[in-house]
Order: C-alpha cells, then sequence, then structure tokens
C-alpha cells in the first residue's frame, strides 16, 4: 500500500469528522432565534434534514477511501483540496448562520461550498463511476441548502 494512499484515506477521513463533529456542535434547530425566522416554502421537513447527513457523511468517506486507494496522484491531489476548501465553506456557513446570525454571508458560504464540492465529485467519478455517482446527492443536497440559505437572507 502506497503512504501517499494511506495520508490520502486519513486525512479524507479527518475532514469528513471534523465536518460532522463542528456541523452537530455549531447547527441547532432548536432554539428561540431560529425558530422566529420566516423559513422559505422549499425548505425539506426536519425528517429528511436527519436522513440525509448521515448519507451524506458515510459517502464522503467512502469516496474519499475510493480516491485515495483507487485514484490517481492528481484525482487525490484534487480530492483532498475540493474536499477541505468545501467543508472549511459548508463550516463557515454553520458559524455564520447559527451562531454569528448572518444570513447573507451564510448564504454565500454554502454557495461556495456547492461549488468548490464540484472538483471533489468528479475526481471521485474519475476514479470510480459509483464513488462519483454516490456523491451526486450530497452535491445536490448542498445546491439546494444554498438555495434554502439564500430564501432565509431574503426573509429575515
Amino acid at each position: 500500500m502506497r503512504p501517499s494512499a494511506i495520508a490520502t484515506a486519513t486525512l479524507s477521513t479527518v475532514f469528513v469528522v471534523g465536518y460532522a463533529v463542528l456541523s452537530g456542535r455549531w447547527v441547532t434547530s432548536s432554539d428561540a432565534w431560529y425558530r422566529s425566522l420566516v423559513r422559505p416554502p422549499w425548505q425539506p421537513p426536519s425528517v429528511v434534514i436527519g436522513l440525509i447527513w448521515p448519507y451524506n457523511f458515510a459517502v464522503l468517506i467512502a469516496a474519499g477511501l475510493a480516491v485515495a486507494f483507487r485514484g490517481t496522484t492528481v484525482d487525490r491531489g484534487i480530492w483532498l483540496v475540493a474536499l477541505l476548501l468545501s467543508v472549511i465553506a459548508a463550516l463557515s456557513w454553520a458559524r455564520l448562520f447559527f451562531v454569528g446570525h448572518a444570513l447573507w454571508p451564510a448564504a454565500l458560504a454554502l454557495i461556495l461550498a456547492a461549488l468548490l464540492n464540484l472538483p471533489a465529485v468528479i475526481a471521485a467519478w474519475r476514479t470510480r463511476t459509483w464513488a462519483g455517482a454516490v456523491l451526486i446527492p450530497y452535491a445536490v443536497w448542498l445546491a439546494v441548502a444554498a438555495s434554502v440559505s439564500v430564501g432565509y437572507a431574503r426573509r429575515n
């Protein structure tokens, strides 16, 4: 096993676990501020949100492992950089939205996360078609979430 593959697998997994932990720490729908916001009518129900996130984190880890152990050096590099930048942008959204209550900056951060995720999907797809395919719901989710975030910013 190549050391670069192990390093890519480790870093990728650490990025996703960090994403899960920090977003879990900052995102809350139970506080009074969040409940007082006017919601966009296209916001998915809470049950959908609760189901999609475990899927998202699992497929990010699975695709990361596929790229780490089967991808080219270029694809591993693209994967790691795109994943890290997308995760940073998504976490920025969580922090800006739920902690800072800065709705427009949060929406812009999530739009950026969705765009930064695309090279990761392409790198995963080029490595193994299934690895890219399982990331499509996550890419769609980021786009929908960005749209919802813009909806919150416009309404509040």
